[in-house]
């Protein structure tokens, strides 16, 4: 006698009756939802990095460093200094040696010695009081005319390290009276947001090495 019948399929074993067919899983169709996800994944591990690198440098540049530096930092409120120097710059100016202070710097100085009323100028050039003490001369870029009064040592605040468009804006929003224990809090935030992200990146990356074939 011939053998039973497999499945009606000449020549070979058919499929056991009652089971369905199944598409071949590693087929084009079937790998196709693990080739998305993994570019999901990538796109999310690069989206990390750059958030990532965004607060690191934000991080450094309006927080650490001034405090690093001993700096002090402004907003810059009117026209005065523009189109450089818009409002809402944020200034960070580090304390110089009054004889260090050549033409062309900008520094920060009170208005009146002792009160906490500032500006930020360049200076145009040096003069000397009744005294004989060194003043300076002052001018901001998109006034006409030199600051009506020369400035005094004693009133130098610093001399600009850099500035950063519209982040003043923010430190207005937080206030002056406690700009310093916000940038502070500031700083952990943003440090410790970054080792989080840097966490859950490493982690990716382990799950997708131990998940590749």
């Amino acid at each position: 006698m011939g053998n039973p019948d497999r499945g009606g399929v000449p020549g070979g074993q058919g499929q056991p009756a009652g089971e369905a067919a199944t598409p071949d899983s590693a087929g084009p169709e079937g790998t196709a939802p693990s080739r998305g996800k993994r570019a999901w994944s990538a796109a999310g591990r690069l989206a990390s990095i750059v958030v990532l690198t965004v607060m690191v440098f934000a991080a450094l540049v309006l927080i650490i460093v001034p405090r690093v530096t001993g700096s002090h930092t402004y907003t810059v409120l009117t026209n005065s200094m523009a189109p450089k120097y818009p409002p809402g710059t944020f200034l960070v100016a580090r304390p110089a040696a009054y004889s260090e202070l050549t033409y062309g710097d900008i520094v920060t100085f009170q208005l009146e010695s002792g009160k906490p009323a500032v500006e930020t100028h360049r200076i145009v050039g040096f003069g000397s009081a009744q005294t004989g003490e060194k003043t300076l001369i002052t001018k901001g870029d998109n006034n006409d005319v030199d600051d009506p009064n020369p400035v005094r040592e004693v009133q130098v605040q610093g001399k600009l390290l850099y500035a950063v468009p519209y982040a003043g804006f923010l430190a207005n929003a937080v206030g002056n009276s406690d700009r310093g224990l916000w940038l502070s809090v500031g700083a952990v935030v943003l440090i410790g947001y970054g080792i989080v992200l840097i966490l859950k990146t490493v982690r990716g990356l382990r799950r997708g090495t131990k998940a590749a074939p």
